[in-house]
């Protein structure tokens, strides 16, 4: 791991650094935060136009993040620089970004193996470099989705997790069905896999009994296209999983959004994490 700048923050240390990735076959960079006394790591997912440095800069909570305890993980959300035609669209909300899964379809099946590389390869990596075995999971609008995806697909590796304005039935969505069919191909049984609601729609019991926690703004200009959270509270309550789904008068996508809660999500995974 190649340190790229190293920053002092309420006693602990934000670090940027990027390492060769096995998984992705080129260069990855994340961020982490290490408190004072790190005693869990909590990994937070970045939305669709983001980097490894977002969260980190615009949310706010390396603060009680270092009163907690709590090591802070955000990787990039995408591969870059593979030059594949169409990588640019990321930024036009399409193929390109992410999307927390691996992609099956050429050209992206190369290079866009985000799940294999978090799962398999990043947070392992820092799980071993720091030490922390009991790891939580959240994330923003793509990140929102990967993060209830990435617990449900793989049972036990997370104790805790939460988002911030997922797209919960991407399947249903412009943004989801367009990074799905081209990552994915048109076979929507393959796609129901990475699809947060389908997902919980299949459990017959509650996979996280201590609970989920999502916050959504009402003034999301993204909520009634993109988004579904009542898609995925109906398939909750369906499961008997609890949740917490908190709707927020006035607040829109963005990361005023977040940091305005953040603390609330630090302290939901804390209380799972720091007891685990």
């Amino acid at each position: 791991m190649q340190t790229l700048s190293t920053h002092r923050a309420f006693g602990g240390t934000q670090r940027f650094l990027q390492h060769d990735s096995t998984v992705i076959g080129l260069p990855m960079r994340f961020g982490l935060y290490l408190p004072p006394e790190p005693k869990a790591l909590l990994v937070y997912l970045a939305g669709l136009t983001c980097t490894e440095e977002t969260f980190a800069i615009k949310a706010g909570a390396q603060r009680l993040a270092a009163e907690l305890g709590l090591a802070l993980l955000t990787p990039d959300t995408s591969p870059r620089g593979a030059n594949v035609p169409g990588e640019a669209d990321a930024w036009d909300f399409g193929v390109g970004a992410g999307f927390y899964l691996d992609a099956t379809q050429p050209p992206w099946s190369a290079h866009w193996r985000m799940e294999s590389y978090l799962l398999d390869e990043l947070i392992p990596l820092v799980q071993q470099d720091t030490g922390l075995a009991a790891t939580g999971l959240f994330g923003h609008s793509m990140g929102g989705h990967g993060a209830l995806t990435l617990a449900l697909r793989h049972p036990g590796r997370f104790q805790s997790v939460s988002a911030f304005a997922p797209i919960a039935a991407p399947t249903r969505c412009p943004w989801g069905q367009k990074a799905f069919a081209g990552y994915l191909g048109e076979d929507r049984t393959a796609w129901a896999a990475h699809d947060a609601t389908e997902l919980m729609r299949q459990q017959s019991t509650a996979p996280f009994p201590h609970g989920l926690l999502i916050d959504q703004g009402l003034a999301d200009k993204f909520l009634a296209e993109q988004l579904h959270p009542e898609a995925f509270e109906a398939a909750c309550a369906a499961a008997s999983q609890p949740l917490t789904l908190r709707r927020h008068e006035g607040y829109d996508h963005g990361y005023y959004f977040i940091a305005s809660f953040v603390d609330d999500h630090l302290r939901h995974h804390a209380a799972a994490l720091l007891t685990t």
